[in-house]
């Protein structure tokens, strides 16, 4: 059972890590929110855009990687050229994350500079702590793992359509066998084909409401492989996270929807 981040000994095989069964998105500009997280400038993980000022991500992308100057964050549907590039000041890491457990995992990420919204550059909406989605429902994965086994990296954006799956499923002995806690939630199809994948953890999954505005519903974690039958993706369920607390970081849900985390006062600063 393998953690999607891509670590500092992958990179040769990044060819063999992506997102599985998903078309380039690089012409139609979809996920404005989608960020990719470099290190030493070289791609890692994916990352959302929640505020002019923050990212959440997923914990173990910054697994013995957590000093912040030597992260960046760059937007657009290319990773190169990028369309924007913003320095990491910040990494906060959900308290009760373990590694090499899966549970919480999940971690915020601070920009040196804020973002200025664009039509191309903006945040995701965040549902409220109260608001659960559907089972069987549609929802789109975005990453840049490489494509193919033995093939390139992509330089466009992916993206590939999932399906919601209840945790009572996911938890049976023939798929995740109880390993399925209320923090994740599970998406992809049984009889697989269609899979985040190494190199896409962090990244969002998103759904749309009846208005067409899109809403995070959990962030690529980890999985038993990629794409294989009994084993969809899991992800760090959003909704379940009420609390990141790190020292004198203190974090919480806002109202009225969408909720934002707040950081000593305010997203903003």
């Amino acid at each position: 059972r393998t953690s999607r981040g891509l670590g500092l000994a992958s990179i040769a095989k990044a060819s063999s890590l992506r997102i599985v069964g998903g078309l380039s998105s690089a012409e139609t500009g979809d996920w404005p929110w989608q960020a990719s997280l470099q290190y030493n400038n070289i791609h890692r993980c994916g990352a959302t855009l929640i505020s002019n000022t923050w990212l959440v991500s997923a914990a173990h992308c910054f697994r013995d990687m957590s000093h912040p100057h030597k992260w960046t964050a760059t937007f657009g549907a290319l990773l190169k050229p990028p369309s924007l590039k913003r320095s990491i000041k910040t990494i906060v890491i959900h308290e009760k994350y373990r590694y090499p457990e899966h549970d919480y995992d999940i971690a915020l990420v601070k920009l040196s500079k804020q973002v200025e919204f664009t039509s191309h550059i903006h945040r995701v909406c965040l549902p409220e702590p109260s608001e659960t989605f559907p089972y069987d429902i549609y929802a789109v994965i975005t990453g840049w793992g490489a494509l193919t086994n033995d093939g390139p990296t992509p330089n466009a954006l992916q993206e590939a359509t999932v399906k919601l799956i209840d945790s009572n499923t996911c938890n049976k002995k023939e798929v995740y066998d109880g390993d399925i806690t209320p923090r994740m939630l599970c998406a992809g199809y049984l009889e697989g084909g269609v899979d985040a994948c190494q190199g896409d953890s962090g990244g969002p999954l998103v759904t749309p409401d009846s208005r067409l505005m899109w809403y995070l519903v959990g962030i690529v974690s980890w999985g038993d492989e990629c794409a294989k039958p009994n084993k969809p993706g899991v992800y760090t369920r959003e909704s379940e996270l009420f609390i990141i607390r790190i020292g004198e970081y203190h974090l919480r849900r806002l109202y009225p929807r969408p909720w934002i985390f707040t950081l000593l006062g305010g997203l903003g600063g």
